[in-house]
């Protein structure tokens, strides 16, 4: 199978990492839904997201929380506001561990741009939910627009790693559907 890239349309190899025209993240933890003609599949893209042109005081678009339904319980979703790789989702797993986030091809979420450190933050999954972690980073972490250190996320929050902001979308548990 084949992935299209969500920046410029480009048909790259399922398991690349990054598109061979433009540079942009594709592959590991992108979402992808099979195209029926051809075998290629198309990386999932943000509806209503503003665009990075719009500058960083405007507030980002609220995402539809249906991103995240169909998750085990646990797990939750970083959906790509801003960034060269906005539009892709990268799915959190507690089963997974920790994931890792930083300029270091080794980082679990790889995140190439000078903001970011090359070990920058971590996502961890605590107690049937996720906190982020700064490691030690230049340029900080922040939630919500506040610098943190540690910090229990929220459906709903927006994470900022470097220039890349996030939409942190926690599945639902079976007590929160009732």
């Amino acid at each position: 199978m084949s992935l299209r890239c969500a920046q410029c349309g480009q048909v790259t190899d399922d398991s690349a990492r990054f598109c061979p025209n433009c540079g942009a993240p594709v592959g590991i933890g992108a979402s992808v839904s099979p195209d029926d003609a051809g075998g290629v599949a198309e990386l999932t893209g943000i509806l209503g997201v503003r665009s990075a042109s719009e500058g960083d005081s405007a507030p980002l678009a609220t995402v539809d929380e249906e991103s995240v339904s169909g998750l085990p319980e646990g797990a939750a979703v970083l959906l790509a506001l801003r960034g060269p790789s906005e539009g892709t989702r990268v799915q959190l797993d507690p089963a997974d561990g920790v994931v890792t986030v930083g300029r270091s091809p080794e980082a679990v979420l790889f995140l190439d741009d000078v903001t970011v450190s090359r070990r920058h933050a971590e996502f961890r999954p605590e107690g049937g939910g996720w906190t982020l972690t700064d490691v030690g980073s230049l340029n900080g972490s922040y939630v919500n627009r506040r610098r943190i250190e540690t910090h229990r996320l929220a459906g709903g929050d927006e994470v900022q790693i470097g220039k890349y902001r996030f939409a942190f979308l926690a599945a639902r548990s079976a007590e929160d559907e009732d």
